[in-house]
């Protein structure tokens, strides 16, 4: 005869771990067996199926934040976004490693996040989607930044696939926006009251789901928006052009800051060291001589001052001189490289993007609606070029001051040796006039002392030029470049037409690198403002639905946000939001659907689901617990994860988790007799009664959770795997949820083996108000066509 299990293991556990922090969030890659963690300490996580292993881990730093408060994947599983509430930042993290592929701040910290892909097909789309990019015809390809910097060679990894794909953010004081391509923002929604709990844009770009909740006197309540977004629907294959181009000019702008910071970086603090060593000698020189004499004298005479050959023998040394003049030349190299092979590089490509962007803006009956504004983006390409303009004179200062430079060192090397007499080479002795003309011209432009600049910056002189174009101040250059005696310079001085030209970039003499690139940073944001905020008010709320007061107080740090839960299945057109409402001291699961677009209706748009016994077959009837749910997601479209808690069961033994089917829930044969009969305007957890309830009954597809206090669940279906978290926030445990255990058989009789052999289906059951309080049925009356008995696993018994 057939042997049962005491318990139907449907799910194959396949890794469990107690981790050492508290986890407040958790999210399944959409594409690979990987689950990213936020925990209490800041960190953010990575971890693989098997065994629960560790990938990775991206510590909390001072740049980025130490509060993270929620997770989301990009479509293709390539990228995790995470966001910051100490910093209020959103970050883009490269799956393979733990680095900051990019980062943006917002105005608000972030509570939930969504990351959906567009899957609405066009003609025009699809052509857009096949056809090459022109730039990469047209374009150099951007050199790779040099190995140590981080994430130097994967700005492309920013880019992603062509397909539209949209990170929409929501915050406090209903703060909610949309970034194409998780970049640049797109939509700015504004007439949301309270802090987003939850929220999910529908892939055909119809309509946004949002759910709030507003605090008042101890108590949340907690509101459903449904806002239409025909503006990004009717203009998909424009509004997926623009978000390209703005993610390219996004992604450039990231490539020219870190080719910035190499620069930065090639530059070092020991180039100053021979203004802080001048400095220091005029202080304490007691002669009346300049400076600038004293070198003239030993340049002319070969003989220097006891003061000075103090200076050079004592504190700069010949070696120490050598050093420097490695220095600076190794220096001055590197940057020369990065601003003519990087900087000029990305600069032009963003003066491409920019220029295809006003073509796109001039087409007004196609990109006039969604903002763009040809004006703004003319602005922009004006900053670019003052910004390519300066990395020029920048290159020029460098060509200069190596030239001066090396000269100029080469000449004190020499002077230096013969007042140690030591041996001088022939080839260092020979000093042509040309040399001792850039000698000269150097001591006459860098050896001047400057008591103002003193004042300002602790110094007298300021030999080394480079250095000021790299810091990141607004004050003006220290040595801005001398525009005396330059013809064309003064020509455009002098012509009040030429000077208000749109066709000549500004040129700002006085500021560094640094102040011109921060102003074109600004005025492209500035342009690129326009689209998000038109687009953004075109978001209209078309439906507002309050579902229930929640007077649970839990730990603000835990912000494991999994109910309400939202859902859009791209294949139906809906949205799912999953929610629970108190009923006799336990929760029962709510389903609300709504189409994504607003126009249409759906039949049974609300409904509870109660569940009933969870069995296997015996000879004995049924006997009811009660079940309260404690966390429920979507699978898939088509199947719900659900952990439950038994309101009688024996402690570790009282978790189960669940895999709920749709289509159990909305069943054609009597889908007339769950029809929500309240109203949407008044609050749903005071309409209970009107709330139909259907009540489930299962036979497999879950599972006892023992020594286990279970209380939130993520499911993967298109990795086939859920992960249980405890209520401690500290034990994981993780399935695979298409194993089926076999059933053990003896050998038996036919009968038996025929028995054996009957498919086993899931039950349900209909009850009214009345019956769902009665839980004395039987399970004849469930089934009358088939005599088997079944009885409730009890946790309280021992199997």
């Amino acid at each position: 005869m057939l042997r049962f299990p005491t318990c139907f293991p449907s799910f194959r556990v396949v890794g469990e771990k107690q981790l050492p922090q508290e986890i407040i969030f958790f999210v399944w890659s959409p594409k690979r067996d990987l689950i990213a963690l936020a925990n209490t300490a800041g960190e953010v996580l990575l971890h693989r199926l098997a065994s629960f292993h560790r990938v990775w881990s991206f510590p909390p730093n001072e740049n980025t934040g130490k509060e993270v408060t929620c997770l989301a994947w990009r479509p293709d599983g390539k990228l995790l976004a995470f966001a910051l509430a100490d910093t209020k930042k959103i970050v883009l993290c490269d799956v393979e490693k733990p680095e900051s592929l990019h980062s943006f701040a917002v105005e608000a910290p972030v509570s939930c996040m969504h990351w959906m892909e567009v899957t609405a097909e066009s003609s025009v789309l699809t052509s857009f989607y096949n056809a090459e990019d022109e730039s990469n015809l047209l374009l150099p390809k951007l050199p790779t930044l040099p190995k140590n910097e981080e994430n130097s060679d994967e700005i492309i990894k920013l880019l992603g696939d062509v397909r539209l794909n949209i990170l929409v953010l929501g915050g406090s004081s209903g703060f909610i926006e949309l970034y194409a391509y998780g970049m640049f923002k797109i939509a700015r929604v504004t007439g949301i009251v309270g802090t987003c709990l939850a929220l999910c844009l529908s892939s055909d770009l119809k309509s946004l789901s949002v759910v709030t909740e507003v605090s008042a006197s101890g108590a949340a309540e907690v509101s459903y928006f449904q806002l239409e977004t025909n503006l990004l629907y009717s203009f998909l294959p424009e509004v997926t052009r623009m978000a390209r181009k703005f993610t390219h000019i996004s992604a450039l702008l990231q490539y020219i800051n870190l080719s910035l910071t190499c620069m930065c970086e090639a530059w070092e603090e020991i180039l100053m060291q021979m203004d802080s060593r001048l400095t220091k000698f005029v202080q304490e020189k007691n002669t009346t001589t300049s400076v600038q004499d004293e070198f003239m004298h030993l340049l002319l005479w070969g003989k220097a001052s006891a003061e000075l050959q103090t200076l050079l023998m004592n504190q700069l040394t010949v070696k120490g001189l050598k050093k420097l003049g490695q220095s600076i030349e190794s220096s001055y190299s590197s940057i020369q490289k990065l601003v003519i092979s990087h900087l000029q590089s990305g600069s032009e490509s963003l003066l491409y993007h920019l220029s295809e962007l006003k073509g796109m803006a001039s087409w007004k009956q196609k990109y006039e609606p969604l903002g763009l504004d040809a004006a703004g983006i003319e602005d922009a390409i004006t900053a670019v070029g003052s910004f390519i303009l300066k990395a020029n004179e920048l290159l020029q200062v460098i060509d200069s001051s190596m030239k001066n430079f090396k000269a100029f060192f080469r000449w004190l090397y020499v002077a230096m040796l013969r007042m140690t007499e030591d041996h001088v080479l022939p080839e260092l002795n020979k000093m042509t006039q040309k040399d001792i003309t850039f000698v000269a011209e150097f001591l006459t432009e860098h050896f001047n002392e400057a008591p103002d600049l003193y004042n300002r910056k602790g110094k007298y002189f300021n030999v080394e030029r480079v250095g000021q174009y790299l810091k990141d101040e607004d004050d003006d250059l220290v040595s801005p470049p001398n525009t005396e005696g330059n013809q064309w310079y003064d020509f455009l001085q002098n012509s009040s037409h030429l000077k208000e030209s749109p066709l000549l970039f500004p040129y700002y003499p006085r500021k560094s690198l640094h102040f011109v690139k921060r102003r074109m940073e600004n005025i492209i944001d500035q342009c690129l403002q326009k689209p998000a905020d038109v687009i953004g008010k075109s978001m209209n709320q078309a439906i507002c639905i309050p579902l229930y007061k929640d007077t649970r107080s839990e730990d603000s740090a835990r912000r494991l946000y999994k109910f309400p839960f939202l859902w859009n299945n791209k294949t139906s057109n809906l949205h799912y939001l999953l929610f629970t409402i108190l009923e006799d001291s336990l929760y029962k699961m709510c389903i609300l659907r709504r189409p994504t677009d607003i126009s249409q209706s759906v039949s049974n748009g609300l409904i509870a689901v109660k569940f009933g016994s969870f069995t296997y077959a015996t000879t004995e009837k049924v006997r009811r617990s009660t079940y309260s749910c404690l966390d429920a997601q979507f699978y898939d479209d088509e199947t719900v994860t659900v952990v439950l808690r038994d309101a009688v069961g024996r402690e570790g033994r009282d978790r189960l988790l669940v895999q709920l089917p749709l289509s159990s829930v909305y069943s054609r044969e009597d889908c007339a007799e769950y029809q929500f009969t309240g109203t949407y305007s008044a609050r749903l957890d005071e309409q209970r009664t009107a709330i139909p309830t259907r009540t489930m009954h299962f036979e497999k597809h879950w599972r006892l959770l023992e020594s286990m206090k279970a209380q939130y669940v993520a499911g993967n279906g298109f990795r086939k795997v859920s992960c249980v978290l405890s209520s401690n926030l500290r034990h994981v445990r993780v399935f695979e949820m298409d194993i089926d255990d076999e059933w053990e058989l003896d050998e038996s009789s036919d009968e038996d083996e025929e028995a054996a052999a009957k498919p086993v289906k899931i039950k349900e059951e209909v009850l009214s108000e009345s019956e769902a309080e009665n839980p004395s049925a039987d399970a004849a009356d469930l089934a009358p066509e088939m005599v088997v008995k079944v009885e409730k696993l009890d946790p309280e018994l021992d199997p």
